[in-house]
């Protein structure tokens, strides 16, 4: 087992080699969710993820002639950047073995620092059995991202630094996937705040930690927006101290992650990814287990697709009523369309699409049909703004 003498251990070998994130109040958040909130900004590093803290620790500890055989990692992309990044610190050639799915914007940035991509399979495990096979075939050193208990004493950091300067946090809410960072944080934080709680959060699609740990038969999804913990097959190491020293393990749905991702980028003007913001997820999913206590959340990451975030922030903008679809019935008669557009105008509403339909409608045939989106204030605007038209004779209605 890990102990906290090997986490202090990784901390030294860690100094002036990557940032010390900040840990900071948020107060928002904590007005929103109840609870004393505290973020540790892990999405700050130089490749934007925890992931380096472990990838340091581990390569830092290579022999010279390790570091002659060079590195090999599997990793759908923040594991993949600390390795690469660090490889590339020390002088080492590392190659990077991907699943076909993972989002270019990490493949692109794991290029960037110098190391070999091989993109292979569909899954995580996949791709790790394929970079097994070349790491022995060309003798290089395999870097699991965390089944390793230099990788994971390297992860355990973060609890370190959590704890230095929020010494009376009552809870750490960590993202779990394969385990290493919270197995690293709970060994560090228990040994130096034994009453502290941990608790683990798991995208619902991928629970395999949860199944483990817990003996349910959660059924597993293909894909998640946090594919930073989709992680099919839990770390051993990792699993061991979970269920040592975790208290608690989550599920938490998409729509709470992808609500989680706008509201710190609305609040904190902070980028996280899907695993970043799965703390916060919970934090919104289940208000009364947090409520009152003082939380210490990780962003455990920053890397999300341009797109994605494009789609979530409008999906987001749905949700919280700001912008919203509503069909408009009316007389197709010449002046129509211009009416309905002045009284959304009048309203105070902008109109960001407009579908003219008069064929695939049920409607008489002397009836128009028109869809508008809409970007408003929220809910009660939206609900104004339906009063006006039919105030002036049109039948309006949201369409959900």
């Amino acid at each position: 087992m890990i102990q906290l003498t090997d986490i202090q251990a990784a901390a030294t070998r860690l100094h002036s080699q990557l940032l010390r994130t900040p840990c900071v109040a948020s107060r928002t958040l904590s007005d929103i969710t109840g609870a004393q909130v505290f973020l540790k900004f892990e999405n700050l590093q130089f490749t934007a993820s925890f992931k380096e803290r472990g990838a340091c620790n581990k390569l830092a500890q290579l022999t010279t002639q390790e570091r002659q055989r060079g590195v090999i990692a599997m990793s759908a992309g923040n594991h993949a950047q600390g390795v690469a990044y660090h490889a590339q610190r020390l002088g080492l050639r590392a190659v990077i073995v991907m699943p076909r799915f993972t989002p270019g914007v990490k493949v692109e940035r794991t290029r960037g620092f110098g190391a070999e991509i091989v993109l292979h399979g569909d899954t995580l495990e996949e791709a790790s059995a394929h970079a097994r096979l070349l790491a022995a075939q060309q003798g290089m050193i395999f870097i699991h991202p965390y089944d390793d208990a230099e990788v994971v004493a390297g992860q355990g950091t973060v609890a370190l630094e959590m704890l230095q300067d929020v010494p009376d946090l009552d809870t750490l809410v960590v993202a779990v996937g394969g385990g290493g960072l919270i197995a690293g944080m709970a060994t560090a934080a228990k040994a130096i705040r034994p009453g502290i709680e941990i608790v683990g959060l798991q995208s619902a699609r991928f629970p395999a930690m949860v199944n483990a740990i817990k003996g349910t038969h959660h059924p597993q999804g293909a894909s998640s927006i946090a594919e930073g913990i989709a992680v099919g097959t839990p770390g051993i190491i990792a699993q061991a101290i979970i269920a040592r020293l975790v208290d608690d393990l989550l599920l938490v749905d998409e729509g709470d992650i992808e609500q989680a991702i706008v509201m710190l980028l609305e609040v904190e003007k902070t980028l996280v990814e899907g695993a970043g913001a799965a703390g916060l997820a919970a934090l919104l999913k289940y208000p009364e287990r947090f409520k009152g206590k003082k939380v210490g959340l990780v962003l455990c990451g920053g890397n999300i697709d341009p797109l994605l975030l494009a789609a979530i922030i409008e999906r987001g903008m749905v949700r919280a009523g700001r912008l919203a679809r509503i069909r408009v019935s009316a007389r197709d008669i010449p002046g129509t369309l211009a009416k309905i557009t002045a009284t959304v105008a009048a309203a105070g509403a902008n109109i960001n699409e407009v579908h003219h339909q008069r064929a695939f409608t049920t409607l008489a045939a002397q009836n128009v049909e028109v869809e508008l989106v809409i970007q408003t204030r929220g809910p009660q605007h939206v609900a104004d703004v339906l009063v006006q038209l039919q105030a002036v004779g049109m039948d309006a209605t949201l369409v959900h």
